[in-house]
């Protein structure tokens, strides 16, 4: 095998990361990870680190299952790959689709294959906008998504994300998406409640269709819970006031599962955890727990029913939407998912302990919040704990403590100054009291090292 540095010549040689100051990391050298198992990755250098992101929001049922290796294996042997173009279909789509008609909430009983989230989210947009205009309406083109929204990164879903760099770069965002006030309380609640704020966040969304015009709004999409974002956990008013404005103007909700979904929140669904009753559900990430590239768009009755009766022919459409390896290990993984119970014991045992375990972090001098649900977790890093005064954004503190966190053997993400989780389902007790040591030491070495800067 290479060593450590020459892999790090090839990688900076010929390798454009995603998300990355190229000529910063070319410095540095990239990070060389070589295996992992259960909960725990090893890099070229032999180091054990612990995942707390699982992968990227995705590995919920953990690496190294042989199960999900063996369905691969069996599927590419008798069908390794097929489209779903020309009226033809494979068993592995059919399968899968009525399994995700099953676990997803009871009026979805139609998919429309990807192969990520940010391809769901392009289809939504397509989708959205095709359902108008067979309902003739075809002014209604207007989505109206939320700042610091993440939704993907191809064209359109970038264009759907509400973050501003993203935006700064390629003439962002398309035509006729529009964004409103994130329900991030910590940030921008003030002297409101949580429950004041979130209605009031909420009504921004009243206050953009009223502004546009009923006549042009298609839809508003949503993260039940904002990951990318930094883990933004919107008060319990938030979301029954959104469906409230939805219903009011008639206009489709979109909540997008890609991070969310597949027990994520201790529930197969954060539109479970919420009483949500979504149009369009985007899915990927955690439906094959990372192992395969899949991904896909959950339709409604309501939105199926015009596309199927009254709708002729869908331009749309991927060469790999469907693919029979990724649908096999797809149904693999919830089947897991399902017989090990897994959900159910993040619901009822792990995630209330990580709760429990993750809210001692906010004695730390550096914290101003640690908030938590399900199996996804943030802290804000702050200045002084009394006014809650943020770091100026040129200390780069995420990043002194995301790198802090690589030295103890943790990943963990920074967020700007917010630092992230999201581990593996299959995280016991045991790993938990483990993240929350490598967690503290991290901490600690992060406000070493911005001692040393002062």
């Amino acid at each position: 095998m290479k060593t450590t540095s020459e892999l790090q010549q090839i990688d900076a040689a010929h390798n454009l990361h995603p998300f990355t100051d190229y000529k910063d990391l070319n410095k540095k050298g990239s990070r060389v990870i070589t295996r992992a198992e259960g909960v725990y990755l090893w890099d070229s250098e032999g180091n054990k680190i612990l995942d707390g992101m699982a992968g990227l929001w995705c590995c919920n049922i953990g690496y190294g299952r042989k199960e999900l290796v063996d369905a691969a294996y069996q599927q590419m042997l008798s069908l390794p790959y097929y489209n779903l173009f020309f009226q033809t279909t494979h068993p592995p789509a059919a399968e899968l689709s009525q399994i995700l008609s099953e676990v997803t909430p009871n009026h979805f009983n139609h998919v429309f294959f990807t192969n990520s989230g940010s391809e769901a989210n392009d289809t939504v947009v397509r989708m959205v906008r095709r359902y108008w205009d067979l309902k003739g309406k075809a002014d209604k083109t207007v989505i109206i998504s939320r700042e610091n929204a993440y939704h993907g990164s191809t064209m359109a879903a970038a264009s759907l994300g509400g973050m501003k760099p993203m935006h700064a770069q390629g003439g962002l965002p398309i035509p006729d998406i529009v964004h409103i006030q994130q329900p991030h309380w910590f940030k921008d609640g003030g002297d409101s409640t949580p429950d004041e704020f979130g209605i009031n966040a909420a009504q921004a969304l009243e206050t953009k269709i009223i502004e546009l015009g009923e006549n042009r709004v298609a839809a508003f999409i949503g993260e039940p819970v904002q990951g990318a974002g930094g883990v933004i956990i919107p008060p319990a008013t938030y979301w029954p006031e959104i469906q409230r404005i939805c219903d009011k103007y008639g206009i489709l909700l979109i909540a997008d599962e890609v991070i969310c979904g597949f027990g994520r929140m201790g529930r197969w669904f954060g539109s479970d955890h919420f009483q949500i009753k979504a149009d369009l559900m985007p899915i990927a990430k955690g439906l094959s727990s990372g192992y395969l590239p899949i991904g896909g768009v959950m339709v409604s009755d309501r939105v199926a029913g015009v596309l199927i009766d009254e709708g002729g022919e869908f331009y749309h459409g991927f060469t790999y939407s469907g693919h029979p390896v990724a649908c096999a290990v797809a149904t693999e993984n919830i089947r897991i998912i399902k017989e090990e119970k897994i959900i159910e014991n993040v619901h009822d045992f792990t995630a209330p302990y990580l709760q429990k375990r993750w809210k001692e972090l906010e004695n730390h001098p550096l914290v101003g919040e640690a908030r938590s649900i399900g199996f996804m977790a943030a802290l804000e890093l702050v200045k002084d704990k009394n006014s809650m005064e943020c770091f100026p954004e040129s200390d780069n503190v995420g990043l002194i403590c995301r790198d802090a966190c690589f030295r103890s053997g943790l990943v963990m993400r920074s967020v700007g100054d917010t630092m992230v989780i999201s581990p593996p389902l299959i995280f016991d007790k045991s790993h938990i009291d483990e993240l929350i040591t490598l967690a503290l030491k991290s901490l600690d070495l992060t406000s070493e090292k911005l001692q040393m800067k002062n």
